[in-house]
C-alpha cells in the first residue's frame, strides 16, 4: 500500500467559490481530470457516491470521490484539494476543504488515513480550513514521518 502520497502544488486552489455542492464535486473532478490523475467518467462515478453517501467528513470538510466501481478510472492516486472560504451548503453542514481523493484499491484506505490524520486534530483542521497558501495545504497533509513528531508539534 503506498503511504508517500504528497500533494502535488498544482492540485491546490485556495479563495475559490462554488454555487452549491454539486458544482465544488464538479471541481474537484475537472481538477483531478485536469491532473491526468482520473478518466472523464470518473465525475459521473463522484456524484454517485455522492447521492448514495454523504462525503461530508466534519471540521468543515467534504472528501468527495469515485463508487468503489470507479477506481477502474483511476490512473494514478491523487488529491485535489479546493478551499472555499465563503463555505459551500453540503447538505446542511458548511464545507470550506474538499478534497478529491482519486486512488486505487491499494492505495485507499492510506490515503484515507492521511487525510483523517489532518482532520481528527482540530487545529490542524482549522489551520487547513485557513490555509493562506499552497505551501500551508502541502504541509499539513503531508505523510506522517514514521514514529516522530514534526517540529511545529504536529504529528
Amino acid at each position: 500500500m503506498r503511504t508517500d502520497l504528497a500533494v502535488d502544488p498544482r492540485a491546490v486552489r485556495l479563495g475559490r467559490t462554488a454555487a452549491d455542492k454539486a458544482d465544488a464535486i464538479d471541481q474537484c473532478g475537472r481538477l483531478l481530470m485536469e491532473l491526468g490523475a482520473v478518466e472523464p467518467g470518473y465525475l459521473t462515478a463522484m456524484h454517485e457516491r455522492e447521492h448514495s453517501l454523504s462525503t461530508y467528513v466534519g471540521e468543515g470538510v467534504a472528501i468527495p470521490h469515485g463508487t468503489d466501481a470507479a477506481r477502474a478510472l483511476v490512473k494514478r492516486t491523487e488529491l485535489a484539494v479546493i478551499q472555499f472560504p465563503q463555505g459551500v451548503d453540503w447538505d446542511g453542514a458548511p464545507v470550506v476543504i474538499a478534497i478529491g481523493i482519486a486512488a486505487g484499491e491499494e492505495e485507499h484506505v492510506g490515503v484515507l488515513s492521511a487525510v483523517a490524520r489532518t482532520l481528527t486534530d482540530p487545529r490542524r483542521a482549522e489551520r487547513l480550513r485557513d490555509a493562506p497558501d499552497v505551501a500551508t495545504v502541502i504541509d499539513l497533509l503531508r505523510p506522517a514521518e514514521s514514529g516522530e513528531g514534526r517540529e511545529d508539534g504536529f504529528p
